[in-house]
């Protein structure tokens, strides 16, 4: 048994579930694992996040700021910071994932529009909530750190007749651009991976409290319309033309206040701002990090990412790509992993 190990059998002891049956759950990109303990007919989730590697306190602060504004957050049970553990309320098995993919029980017994529909509701009242308190703003030099993450990752593998310097100046100057000319006067919380894998249906509950809640530790104060784009473009899975208009129409109605044209510039920038950040950093999973299956999203990724520079106020972004980084460069073929010795460092 290793130190880690041991650690975690010390905090299931402590907390009444050392003789749980332990089920390893499938890891996602960070380096949090889970894994589901069962105790004849209870079960609870562990969080198991390496200190030195994750802080668990922001998790923590938020989920106790969702629960607080109505929503369903997991509840925590027991939380040790020093070494990274944490004892969830386990939410079950139907994320939206599998629910609409046919994987669940309840898989047939519900529309995409049901379940989409109540995700923006939640938004919506997660949108007129107080801000929480100790979460960081979405600054604006983190926006363009995470839009250089395609010109670090993903330009350079693929190549470009333009050199990859005087290519990336150009990009970095139109988001500067891009980006000052959003109009976004309100604030919100950002939960920034609010999506199809990490919500999941309890058709047990009522109302907004029906959409359980997961990955929100990274939440940050931005702009409204971030977490839609997340819902809505969503990297792993379609989401129906007619889902997507009906969620826009729906959350407009409900936040009378907005402006819908201010809207839909604010909608079309942040989605092509994260779509670029998401094809960085599935390369730099394939890259650095050894995780080559996430470049089996890439084509839906510039799906998306070619649809949000559509709008005239992206044009700037639609030359830009359509110099560097043409159509045969965006093809799954493009991209060939390098040997680890000749990676991006």
């Amino acid at each position: 048994m290793d130190k880690r190990e041991e650690l975690i059998q010390e905090f299931l002891n402590e907390n009444g579930w050392g003789k749980a049956v332990r089920e390893k759950l499938f890891a996602d990109a960070s380096f949090r694992r889970y894994e589901r303990l069962s105790n004849g007919e209870k079960t609870v989730m562990l969080m198991d996040a390496p200190p030195e590697k994750e802080d668990i306190k922001p998790f923590v602060n938020v989920d106790q700021y969702l629960r607080r504004c109505g929503l369903s957050a997991p509840q925590i049970y027991a939380v040790n910071e020093k070494d990274g553990f944490i004892l969830l309320e386990d939410l079950g098995n139907n994320s939206y994932t599998n629910v609409l993919a046919g994987n669940s029980p309840i898989s047939g017994m519900y529309s995409e529009l049901d379940l989409y529909a109540a995700a923006m509701d939640v938004l919506v009242q997660l949108h007129r909530s107080t801000q929480p308190e100790q979460v960081p703003q979405y600054e604006y030099s983190k926006l363009m750190q995470e839009c250089r993450l395609l010109t670090d990752w993903y330009l350079p593998n693929v190549g470009s007749k333009v050199p990859l310097e005087e290519a990336s100046e150009e990009y970095i100057e139109i988001w500067k651009e891009l980006l000052s000319n959003v109009n976004d006067e309100e604030k919100v919380p950002v939960m920034r991976d609010y999506h199809a894998d990490n919500l999941m249906w309890l058709p047990g509950r009522n109302g907004v409290e029906r959409v359980g809640l997961l990955d929100f530790q990274d939440a940050v104060i931005g702009s409204p319309t971030y977490d839609i784009v997340s819902l809505l473009e969503d990297a792993r899975r379609d989401v129906d033309a007619q889902t997507v208009d009906a969620c826009i129409k729906r959350y407009l109605k409900n936040r009378k206040a907005l402006n819908k044209n201010d809207f839909m510039v604010s909608y079309a920038t942040f989605a092509a701002q994260r779509n670029c950040k998401i094809i960085g950093i599935f390369a730099r999973l394939a890259i650095r990090d050894s995780k080559p299956r996430y470049l089996g999203y890439m084509p839906r990724v510039w799906g998306h990412l070619l649809n949000d520079i559509k709008h005239p106020k992206l044009a700037p972004l639609k030359k830009w790509m359509t110099k560097v980084i043409p159509a045969e460069k965006r093809k799954a073929e493009a991209f060939v992993i390098p040997d680890k010795e000749e990676s991006v460092a």
